[in-house]
């Protein structure tokens, strides 16, 4: 591995226990402006203030979001987009470059892939495209991959999402992010068939902060590397507190009650 990409894996996994509090905000492409990501700035020093180790985002927005102080935090730019108001929503296409992604300060770029959609060969392209140039420029890769389709039943079951896990660390992924299968022994299943750190992504919005809480830690004993979760997080009320909890979870070994006990819940 080329030196700058260790030093920029560095700034967003902590180096002790491999792990990461990822917090996704790209959803505006996706459906315009929603509740938590209204006003950027507060939105990543909230995710600073709890200790989140990075925040990720497409390239226009981190111009809107840049801080001159407080607490540091990493910055990952999303590389990949596709609107709900598109019939083919689940196909993304590039709209950056990892040479933006330098320009704008990022320690990390993420694509997009939903496998299983008519064009997931456009997809899996582009990728091929940025792990290429992601390793000649010395920036980690982070890839979501879903499995959304006409043929896909359940992109949830453990043997769709070790697939998933597979094609990304195959096609040159540092780091991937694929759905949490519901119980420790199958995502057990879909980690031993990666050999980069894997994440969780949140899902749909969850009734109960235990509820988020229960998810990373079962992810964790399964092996998993942390978490790149995103409404649960910026939507939830107390998103600070949210944060001190998780990061009592992934970086402390905290149980869920303890992490519980951290927001006076």
């Amino acid at each position: 591995m080329y030196l700058g990409k260790k030093v920029r894996l560095e700034r967003i996994i902590n180096r002790e226990n491999g792990r990461t509090i990822i917090v996704p905000m790209d959803h505006g492409v996706t459906i315009g402006a929603v509740d938590g990501l209204i006003d950027m700035r507060q939105a990543v020093n909230d995710m600073a203030l709890g200790g989140a180790d990075a925040v990720l985002m497409h390239k226009g927005l981190v111009r809107c979001s840049h801080r001159s102080a407080g607490q540091d935090i990493g910055l990952i730019v999303h590389l990949s987009a596709s609107t709900a108001l598109s019939p083919s929503g689940n196909t993304k296409t590039l709209v950056g470059t990892v040479e933006e992604g330098i320009k704008q300060g990022a320690d990390c770029v993420s694509v997009h892939v939903n496998l299983g959609d008519p064009n997931e060969r456009l997809m899996l392209t582009d990728m091929g495209k940025v792990a290429e140039a992601c390793d000649s420029w010395g920036m980690p890769l982070l890839a979501m991959i879903y499995a959304r389709g006409p043929q896909v039943h359940n992109g949830y079951a453990p043997e769709i999402v070790a697939h998933c896990a597979r094609v990304g660390v195959e096609l040159g992924a540092d780091i991937v992010k694929v759905s949490y299968t519901g119980d420790v022994e199958s995502f057990s299943e879909v980690i031993a068939a990666c050999c980069v750190p894997v994440l969780i992504a949140g899902g749909e919005l969850m009734d109960s902060t235990r509820q988020i809480l229960e998810m990373v830690h079962d992810s964790l004993m399964a092996g998993g590397a942390g978490i790149s979760v995103g409404r649960n997080v910026f939507q939830h009320p107390r998103r600070v507190a949210l944060i001190k909890a998780l990061r009592a979870i992934v970086h402390e070994d905290a149980d869920v009650d303890d992490a519980l006990a951290t927001m006076g819940e």
